[in-house]
C-alpha cells in the first residue's frame, strides 16, 4: 500500500502543476476526485505512510489557538516607491552611473500579502508573513490550503523563498456575494479580503477563500541573474506570475509601465503598480541596501485613484511637539478601497496655496494608495455658500495662544503640560521604532490618560502594580494584560538608540538617535556633552546640538531619565562599539566600483563601525573615495575636487593593519 499512496500522491501532485501552473489539465475532475478519495481511504487505513507533500494536507483543515512568532533568516525588506517617469529615469541613471552595462527585470507588483515560505529537502515546512521584516507570524496551517502551492518540489533543495499571496477578482466577488448573503460587512478589496483570510486561526476559513499565490524572489540564490531566478523558480515547481520582462534601461521599462497601466484591468487580479530590479544578482549585492529598502530594487505605483468629495469643515490637532495641524473633515467616499473621512492639510500655507475653503468639493486621492491627500478644489462647483479658513488663535486643547514657529509657518502650542501633546507624546514612547510595546495602540493610550493610569513614560512601568486595576477595564482579561505586562517588561532591554528616539527630542530621528548611541555607549554620557562637542559629530549641526543640549539641560528630564534608570530601563548602547581610528574616524567616504575581496554593505559597516561615515554621493566635504574595478562617475568627481582615493589594495592593507576580518 506505501507504493500505491506514493503513486497517487505523485500522480495528484504533477496534475496541480499541469492544471495551475501550466494550464494543461490531464486528469478530469472526476478522475481528480476518484484517486483523491482512494488516497483519503488508504492514508486513513495507512497512516504511517502519509507523506508529507500529500494533497489531502490541502483539504483537511487544522484549528490552532495563537500565531506563533517567526524571525527570519533574512530580513524582508520592503521596496521604495516611485511614482512617475523622472523618479524611472532618475533609479536608472543612478545605477547606470556605476553599472552601465545594467539590466532590469519588469514584474507585475501584486496587490497582496507578502509570505516567506521554507522548504527542507524539497518539502514544504513553514510560511510566515512579513510582519516588520524581521519578525513575522506561522501561517503554515493556512498556506497549506492555496492550491497552486507545490508542497513537495521537484528538486530535494534547501530554501527560502518570498512571494505574493493574493485573492483573484472572480474569488474576491464570490466571497463578498457569500458575505451579503450571510448579513457580514462586505471586504474592502481583494487584498483585505486576502490579508483577513491568511490571519484565520481555523484553516478551514483559507480554504474557502480560494487564495492563490505567485512566487518572486529567492534570497541566496544559485543563479547569476533574476530573471534566471524566476526560470529556476518554475523548475522547481513554483508558481511565477509569466507577466515579467527583461528590459535594458528607462525606454524600456516605460514601455512596460504603459502597456500595464493601459491593460490591467485586463488581469484576473489586482496590481497596484511594476517592480524593477537589476537583473545581475552581483551587482544586487554590491549595491547592497538602505536601513529600510533595497537599493537595487523599487516599485513604480501606478497614478492615485481620484474621487470628489465635500470639504465640510476643517479641524484643529495638536502633535507631540506642540505643533498644530489642519485636519480636513471629509463627506465619507470610497477611495482606493477603503471609506476616507479625515485627511492633513498640513499648515494654513498649503491651505492657502491649494486655494481650499470650507464647503468645497474637492480632488481626494490616496498617495502611494495609503495617505488620503486632498489635491484641490473643484472650481466649477463653487456655489458662494464657501468659507474662508481662519486659523485658530488658542490650543484647540489647553486654550493656551499659539505661538508661530521661526519659519512663520507653523503655529504651536507652548504650553509643555498641554494634554494632547502629553498623549501624543506617550504614543510616540511606545512605537514600533522606539520602545516597541505591543498592545499600547493609540486609543488604549489616550484612554490611560484620561482616566488618570498613565500621566508621563515613566508611569508605564508602573502598570504591573495595577495589575488587578486594568482587568477590570472593559476589554481586557487575563491574558491581554499579561501580554501587555510582558512587553512592556522587554521594552526594558532595548538599545539606547531606541529609548533616546522615544523621548521625543526635538529633531532627533532613529537614525540621528543611533548616531549619537553608537558615539556616547551610554545616556550618561550623552547627557553630559557640550553643544560644541555634538557640533563636531558628522550630520549634527547647530540646531541638533542644541536641540539635545536643551533637553537634557531640563531638570525634569533628567528626572525622568533617573526614574528610568532605577525602574531598570537599559541606557547602554547594546550595538557593536564605535572604534576610534585615524584612517577613519570622523571621515566622510565615497565607494564607487567593483570591489573584489569586500561586499559594499560589509565595507559601509566597517566604516562606520570605526566612527566613519558613507555617503551615497560624492562632494567638497567628502575626505576619501574608495576606487574598485569599473570606477563610475564618482571617481571622476573625486579626482576634479582633489579628493584622497583609496584603491583596493589600499583599503585592503589598512583593514589587514588593523586585524579586521573581511
Amino acid at each position: 500500500m506505501q507504493e500505491r499512496i506514493k503513486e497517487i500522491v505523485d500522480i495528484l501532485n504533477k496534475a496541480n502543476i499541469e492544471y495551475y501552473m501550466n494550464d494543461n489539465p490531464f486528469l478530469s475532475d472526476n478522475e481528480y476526485d476518484s484517486l483523491l478519495d482512494e488516497l483519503f481511504k488508504l492514508e486513513e487505513k495507512y497512516p504511517q505512510y502519509i507523506l508529507p507533500d500529500s494533497p489531502t494536507h490541502k483539504v483537511a483543515t487544522k484549528v490552532i489557538s495563537e500565531f506563533k512568532k517567526v524571525t527570519h533568516k533574512i530580513p524582508m525588506f520592503s521596496l521604495s516607491d516611485i511614482f512617475n517617469e523622472e523618479e524611472v529615469n532618475n533609479f536608472v541613471k543612478k545605477i547606470k552611473t556605476e553599472y552601465p552595462e545594467s539590466e532590469y527585470v519588469c514584474e507585475l507588483k501584486m496587490d497582496g500579502l507578502a509570505v516567506s515560505l521554507t522548504y527542507e529537502n524539497g518539502v514544504f515546512i513553514k510560511a510566515a508573513t512579513r510582519g516588520d521584516g524581521v519578525i513575522g507570524e506561522d501561517i503554515t496551517h493556512n498556506v497549506k490550503m492555496i492550491k497552486s502551492l507545490p508542497l513537495r518540489l521537484t528538486k530535494p533543495v534547501d530554501i527560502e523563498v518570498r512571494g505574493e499571496i493574493y485573492m483573484s477578482k472572480k474569488s474576491f466577488n464570490e466571497c463578498n456575494e457569500k458575505r451579503s448573503l450571510e448579513n457580514l460587512p462586505l471586504f474592502a478589496n481583494p487584498r483585505n479580503a486576502a490579508a483577513g483570510s491568511i490571519r484565520q486561526l481555523d484553516s478551514k476559513v483559507a480554504k474557502e477563500r480560494n487564495l492563490d499565490i505567485y512566487l518572486y524572489h529567492l534570497p541566496n540564490t544559485p543563479c547569476k541573474t533574476h530573471y534566471e531566478t524566476m526560470q529556476y523558480l518554475k523548475e522547481l515547481g513554483f508558481p511565477v506570475n509569466p507577466n515579467y520582462k527583461l528590459a535594458s534601461g528607462s525606454s524600456d521599462i516605460l514601455e512596460y509601465i504603459s502597456y500595464w497601466t493601459e491593460h490591467r484591468s485586463e488581469l484576473p487580479y489586482e496590481i497596484d503598480g511594476i517592480v524593477l530590479k537589476v537583473n545581475a544578482i552581483a551587482m544586487q549585492n554590491e549595491l547592497g541596501f538602505t536601513a529600510k529598502y533595497p537599493k537595487w530594487a523599487t516599485a513604480y505605483k501606478f497614478p492615485a485613484e481620484e474621487v470628489i468629495t465635500k470639504l465640510s469643515d476643517i479641524i484643529f490637532t495638536v502633535g507631540r511637539t506642540g505643533q498644530i495641524t489642519p485636519n480636513a473633515v471629509l463627506d465619507p467616499i470610497k477611495v482606493a478601497g477603503s471609506t476616507v473621512k479625515r485627511a492633513t492639510l498640513h499648515n494654513l500655507d498649503y491651505i492657502k496655496a491649494k486655494d481650499l475653503k470650507i464647503n468645497d468639493y474637492v480632488y481626494l486621492r490616496k498617495a502611494g494608495d495609503v495617505i488620503p491627500e486632498v489635491v484641490g478644489p473643484v472650481l466649477n462647483r463653487r456655489c458662494g455658500q464657501e468659507k474662508e479658513v481662519v486659523m485658530i488663535s488658542n490650543c484647540p486643547i489647553c486654550d493656551t495662544k499659539l505661538v508661530k514657529s521661526t519659519s512663520e509657518i507653523d503655529y504651536f502650542c507652548p504650553n509643555k503640560h498641554c494634554p494632547a501633546r502629553k498623549i501624543e507624546g506617550l504614543i510616540h514612547f511606545v512605537s514600533r521604532n522606539a520602545m516597541n510595546i505591543d498592545g499600547m495602540g493609540d486609543r488604549l493610550i489616550e484612554d490611560f490618560y484620561n482616566m488618570g493610569i498613565i500621566k508621563n513614560i515613566v508611569d508605564i512601568y508602573y502598570l504591573d502594580q495595577k495589575k488587578e486595576e486594568l482587568i477590570e477595564l472593559e476589554g481586557f482579561g487575563n491574558k491581554s494584560v499579561a501580554n501587555l505586562l510582558i512587553s512592556i517588561n522587554n521594552s526594558k532591554n532595548n538599545s539606547l538608540e531606541r529609548l533616546l528616539f522615544g523621548l521625543g527630542i526635538s529633531g532627533i530621528g532613529s537614525k540621528t538617535a543611533k548616531i549619537l548611541a553608537k558615539k556616547y555607549e551610554n545616556i550618561d554620557n550623552l547627557m553630559n556633552a557640550s553643544i560644541e562637542e555634538l557640533q563636531q559629530i558628522p550630520d549634527i549641526g547647530l540646531i541638533l546640538a542644541t536641540s539635545v543640549s536643551n533637553y537634557f539641560d531640563d531638570p525634569a528630564n533628567r528626572i525622568i531619565i533617573r526614574e528610568l534608570k532605577e525602574l531598570g530601563i537599559n541606557t547602554n548602547y547594546l550595538g557593536e562599539k564605535v572604534i576610534e581610528d585615524d584612517n577613519f574616524s570622523n571621515k566622510k567616504f565615497g565607494i564607487t566600483g567593483t570591489l573584489e575581496f569586500i561586499k559594499r554593505d560589509d565595507l559601509k559597516d566597517i566604516i562606520e563601525r570605526y566612527n566613519g561615515q558613507v555617503s551615497t554621493s560624492v562632494s567638497s566635504k567628502t575626505d576619501v573615495v574608495i576606487a574598485g574595478e569599473n570606477p563610475g562617475s564618482k571617481y571622476d568627481k573625486a579626482i576634479s575636487l582633489n579628493i584622497e582615493i583609496w584603491d583596493e589594495k589600499k583599503i585592503k592593507s589598512i583593514l589587514d593593519e588593523l586585524e579586521i576580518k573581511y
